[in-house]
């Protein structure tokens, strides 16, 4: 089979990263996998079949690395016309150019995952013709009530909800990155919608060996690197590799996932249970579907940078029930569940 991301494999996102690890999976199952998508460099792996390089797209107020010129149509039309795969599952059918490529020129039954939930210019200015191309899926699903809901609101059709996986076993095989005293852990895009301002205030009401890693980049790193230029304790880490993200996952005593809004499945939060990590979050549809406020994470409002720091605060000094109750959670999201919920839905589709 083909497994399509419209994203690039080659920059960190949660929708390649979730094809990257169920395609693993499916193979560990005996199913053979080829990825095809967008790279910017040379492929992570050897099964990924590039079709360019990607560009930075607003999305959700966020930006997307996508390819969606005609040259990567084109590449993605002659591969799905010689590798004649027997069926192609397809994250997110309307994004350039891989995805939507599948749909229109449709070489095989398709199955469908749909990962964008909270609102989208993409889906809201969906034109007919591209609801006439949706109702070439075989089978649609969506990450999220939240997710299906979007998509069935402006498309049409019947959503099956499959939750988003993560590979436990591939962090309890990580070494956990050192730390130099009590150690807060923030991973994302620097733009308003993550919360990283919210976090940055939280940390000034906090003790001063409190030491804070932020990962990632974004259009607000270097000003909010100025707002805090006198503080420390913040250890800007920017791009990170995902061993290395697993590995201070692993070695952190609080990840912190601070988002506003947009959230489709907090797939994140699953990774710091599965790494053994407390968390703290914000309590937002995208969240509580994950990790359950006050059972698996300690959960605040959005925006509350003062009630951010007193959850902080107690949950750094006693994070062992949140940490127990969320290795428990993760098994119950395993990416080998995930698989073996999907083969079931491919074999459904072929027959």
């Amino acid at each position: 089979m083909g497994m399509i991301s419209p994203y690039s494999f080659t920059l960190p996102g949660g929708v390649q990263m979730q094809a990257l690890y169920l395609a693993r999976a499916l193979r560990r199952r005996g199913v053979s996998v080829s990825l095809l998508g967008p790279c910017d460099g040379p492929p992570p792996e050897p099964d990924i079949i590039p079709i360019g390089n990607s560009l930075f797209i607003a999305a959700n107020g966020s930006f997307a690395p996508i390819a969606f010129d005609v040259p990567a149509f084109q590449r993605s039309y002659s591969v799905l016309r010689d590798q004649r795969f027997d069926l192609l599952h397809v994250h997110e059918p309307l994004v350039p150019a891989p995805s939507l490529a599948a749909l229109v020129s449709k070489r095989a039954p398709l199955v469908a995952t749909f990962h964008a939930a909270g609102t989208s210019a993409a889906y809201e200015n969906v034109s007919p013709v591209l609801r006439w191309v949706c109702n070439r899926l075989d089978w649609r699903g969506a990450v999220s009530a939240e997710a299906a809901e979007l998509a069935r609101r402006h498309l049409g059709g019947r959503y099956e909800v499959l939750f988003n996986g993560v590979p436990v076993e591939r962090f309890r095989e990580t070494k956990p990155h050192p730390t130099e005293g009590p150690t807060i852990f923030f991973v994302g895009r620097h733009e308003p919608r993550k919360g990283l301002a919210v976090l940055l205030e939280a940390m000034r009401r906090l003790p001063p060996d409190v030491v804070l890693w932020v990962g990632g980049e974004g259009p607000q790193t270097e000003t909010l690197k100025r707002r805090t230029a006198n503080d420390g304790r913040i250890r800007w880490l920017g791009r990170l590799s995902e061993d290395e993200k697993i590995s201070r996952l692993c070695g952190a005593d609080v990840f912190c996932a601070p988002s506003l809004h947009g959230e489709s499945f907090g797939v994140v939060l699953l990774e710091a249970m599965a790494a053994e990590t407390a968390i703290v979050a914000t309590d937002i549809p995208g969240y509580t579907r994950v990790a359950r406020p006050g059972v698996e994470a300690s959960m605040v409002p959005p925006g509350d940078a003062e009630r951010l720091a007193a959850d902080l605060r107690q949950v750094l000094a006693a994070p062992g029930d949140l940490v127990a109750r969320g290795i428990e959670r993760a098994e119950q999201f395993s990416m080998d569940r995930l698989a073996e919920r999907y083969a079931a839905v491919y074999e459904r589709v072929l027959s």
